[in-house]
């Protein structure tokens, strides 16, 4: 009675009738699965008008937009953002070049063409470049393989060596041009097999240890600049704390006009930021800061000459002009293929994350593999180095006003005047100052580093991976450290889908809701029924642990119940044969029929000759009998199997069927469904028939067999209700010892009735009937049955 009113349905709602997997297979029509020829792949490849309008369309989403541009409503926010926009990329870019390692001018020229290129081909309409990571990944591989050591010439003949900048810097312009394009070859092939989907390896914690770490590299990279010292380069595991500690040591040599024009920068340039962020709501553009210093500091070294009166360094020559493109040297190839690998997967992972977080604020699409299909190549053949989008200066053009790709193309056209007529006025500007620009936008990164509390409160192992991938970038440069951060977050995915949540379900009351009885009060488990799930896909690393969480979580060990029925039966069998040899004639037969003893009764029902006997139960073997008489598997979180899968789960299907239990399956995908049949999971035994739509189908089902068993069922041949559609045994009112003897009773008395036309229920059957811990009850043989003593 409390089962039926677990199970009852809410006031009003109709009782749909319950269907299997097979049943809505019959009923639904399932379509075969679709089986894919070289016709249709040929179909599919046709080149049409329509299919090549698309992919043009797709390949320059100029053609798409541009029409459609709205140029009363957008084009002069568009100019103010461009020019505010290439304001900043003029002395950033020039910073950058010199934290690539690279000549000045580098840093116009991949502040123009690649941005130049993106108004053709990019789909965000905000994204603005460079960014910082970028140059510092390609100066530590600049550093590495082209050291200014390998360039030291001697002066006049004698011991006094020094750089041979102009050799060393057309080196590594060869060497960065080469890295470019092979950044580019990675980011258009990845595109065009639809692989856009590889950044989401790089999850946004790592990404954001990652770039926090690069920020680190790069304020020790530049101290050097900011004390006026001379280090060594080094490159590998620990270069980091070997350049810092190279430059403590030369302290003592610090040049102080360096330091106090450093220091005065910095602090000019940090002030007006702050300034700009509070104000940014009333100014109608941010104050140029960075570009007011670089054009006060450039007057302020040529006139007072500070490179000859303080030896303060200074940029050099920037020449004017474009320069013609040219193939770089393939002799590096072999040695940077996976740096541009790196790179060009880090730089996609920022940009596609700082185009969709702009698509979403204002509503437009970014296709991720058109992002690949990009800017990089085409800039490896004109002195470029690898760039990514720069969050700083996307924000700054949306929030002056920019609306499109328009604003991104005016930002490159005042770099290109800077390239063409003002570039070698900057000779004199003194590289402390650029180094000043980049420590202090590298306030932006560590502000991440407030990431450790907001992580330590939401998921703990984000924040694991978080520093894991700082630490190891620190400890083992930018390339390697990136390597192995990503391999610990797939390990991360690994150990949490190996160890997930077992749970056992119960019903929400008046409800078709199953929630875990351990986190829920009000989720009450249905009797005899036991309803697990994982919160885990199931695949070769953790369905040994699933099955085991199972037979734990239900109570009972399955494996050593099994074990001792083994066991039983094998001593039953032994005890049969002595029995059988000891068989004579008829009349010995009744003698020792009439001296059996109080015990087991053993009945031999004779109701057709060859029918197999019955196999013993655990009631008959005196093995105590689980609490519950099925099991639902709660399929709903998968979403594969492979064969291990499948056959564990055969095998939990066994070793519940040897104790009487019945499985049944819910919530099972199509997909994973039809994985099930391509590894022969299905079998006589095991058919759709145990597999239901949902929780509630399921324990519908089962209830629906449990009030619509019959009177003469016998709760000692589970066989045989198996076979009759019905459960192994009935709930468990009945299980009582007094209540199952009155049951057998009734089961005895109806089957053997002296007007029935022979034992039903126990037909064909060798029926070995306990009843109960009392004395036994001496019962007549039935007619036509032969009875034995034991």
């Amino acid at each position: 009675m409390a089962a039926e009113m677990v199970l009852s349905h809410r006031p009003g709602v109709p009782r749909n009738e319950v269907l299997s997997e097979a049943e809505l297979e019959e009923l639904a029509q399932r379509k075969p699965p679709s089986k894919t020829s070289v016709r249709g792949c040929l179909r599919k490849a046709r080149c049409s008008a329509s299919t090549a309008k698309s992919l043009l369309f797709r390949f320059l989403p100029i053609l798409r937009w541009l029409p459609r541009y709205p140029v009363k409503d957008w084009l002069l926010g568009d100019i103010a953002s461009g020019f505010s926009v290439g304001i900043m990329h003029l002395p950033q870019g020039l910073a950058y070049a010199l934290l690539a390692g690279l000549p000045p001018v580098t840093g116009l020229y991949s502040s123009f063409y690649p941005v130049f290129l993106y108004f053709f081909f990019g789909t965000s309409r905000h994204n603005s470049a460079p960014l910082l990571s970028s140059p510092v990944m390609i100066g530590s591989v600049t550093e590495s393989l082209l050291p200014s050591e390998d360039f030291l010439v001697s002066v006049d003949g004698g011991n006094t060596t020094i750089v041979d900048e102009k050799a060393r810097d057309a080196a590594r312009v060869d060497l960065v041009a080469t890295i470019t394009i092979l950044s580019g070859i990675f980011q258009v092939a990845l595109g065009l097999l639809q692989f856009g989907f590889v950044v989401t390896y790089l999850s946004d914690p790592l990404v954001r240890g990652y770039t926090t770490a690069a920020s680190v590299h790069v304020l020790i990279s530049q101290l050097k600049n900011v004390f006026g010292v001379s280090v060594g380069e080094y490159s590998g595991p620990l270069s980091l704390f070997k350049t810092f500690i190279e430059i403590c040591k030369k302290l003592p040599q610090t040049n102080v006009g360096t330091l106090v024009t450093s220091i005065i920068a910095m602090l000019a340039i940090f002030i007006v930021k702050e300034l700009n962020h509070k104000f940014s709501s009333k100014l109608p553009m941010p104050i140029p800061i960075e570009l007011i210093t670089i054009i006060i500091s450039t007057g302020i070294s040529y006139g007072v000459n500070l490179k000859s009166k303080f030896g303060i360094s200074v940029v050099g020559d920037i020449p004017s002009g474009l320069k013609p493109p040219t193939l770089p040297s393939t002799t590096y190839f072999g040695q940077v293929v996976g740096n541009a690998f790196a790179i060009a997967i880090v730089g996609y992972a920022i940009c596609i994350s700082l185009g969709k977080i702009f698509a979403l604020k204002h509503g437009y699409k970014v296709d991720s593999n058109q992002v690949m299909l990009r800017y990089q190549l085409p800039g490896g053949f004109f002195e470029c180095f690898a760039i990514s989008c720069s969050m700083s200066r996307s924000l700054v053009q949306e929030g002056t006003g920019g609306n499109s790709q328009v604003a991104g193309v005016i930002s490159s056209l005042v770099i290109l005047v800077t390239i063409l007529k003002i570039g070698e006025l900057f000779r004199d500007l003194p590289k402390a100052i650029l180094s000043a620009i980049i420590i202090v936008n590298l306030k932006g990164m560590f502000k991440q580093f407030s990431d450790f509390s907001t992580l330590w409160k939401s998921n703990r192992v984000d924040l694991m991976i978080w520093i894991v991938t700082f630490v190891a970038t620190l400890l083992l440069n930018l390339d390697i450290g990136l390597a192995a951060s990503v391999a610990f977050a797939l390990l991360t995915v690994i150990f949490r889908t190996q160890l997930p949540h077992y749970s056992l379900l119960g019903r929400i009351p008046d409800t078709e809701v199953y929630k875990d009885v351990a986190e829920y009060e009000k989720a009450l488990e249905i009797p005899g029924v036991k309803i697990f799930r994982s919160s885990s896909t199931l695949y070769f690393a953790n369905v040994e642990m699933y099955a085991e969480a199972l037979k734990k979580k239900s109570g009972i060990n399955v494996d050593r119940l099994i074990e001792k029925k083994k066991k039983a039966l094998k001593k039953l069998k032994k005890q049969q044969k002595k029995a059988g040899e000891g068989e004579g004639e008829e009349e010995k037969g009744d003698m020792e029929a009439e001296c059996n003893g109080p015990g087991v009764a053993v009945i031999e029902l004779s109701g057709e000759e060859n029918s197999a006997p019955a196999e013993p139960t655990l009631r008959s073997l005196g093995l105590p009998q689980p609490d519950f008489y099925a099991v639902i598997l709660d399929f709903s979180s998968l979403n594969f199997v492979d064969t291990v899968s499948i056959k564990i789960v055969k095998n939990i299907f066994r070793d519940f069927h040897e104790i009487e239990v019945d499985v049944f399956v819910a919530s099972c995908p199509a997909s994973v469904l039809a994985q099930l049949e391509r590894g022969n999971f299905f079998s006589s035994t095991i058919t759709k028939q145990c597999f239901f739509p949902s929780v509630h189908d399921a324990v519908l089902h089962i209830s629906g067999e449990q009030h619509t068993a019959p009177v003469r069922t016998c709760p000692c041949c589970p066989h045989r209700r198996r076979a009759e559609g019905q459960p192994s045994r009935p709930l468990p009112s009945s299980q009582s010892p007094t209540g199952a003897a009155q049951h057998q009773a009734v089961a005895l008395q109806a089957e053997t009735s002296p007007g029935g036309a022979g034992p039903r229920c126990w037909g064909g059957f060798a029926a070995h009937l306990h009843l109960g811990p009392g004395a036994p009850i001496p019962l007549p043989a039935p007619p036509g049955a032969r009875t034995r003593g034991p």
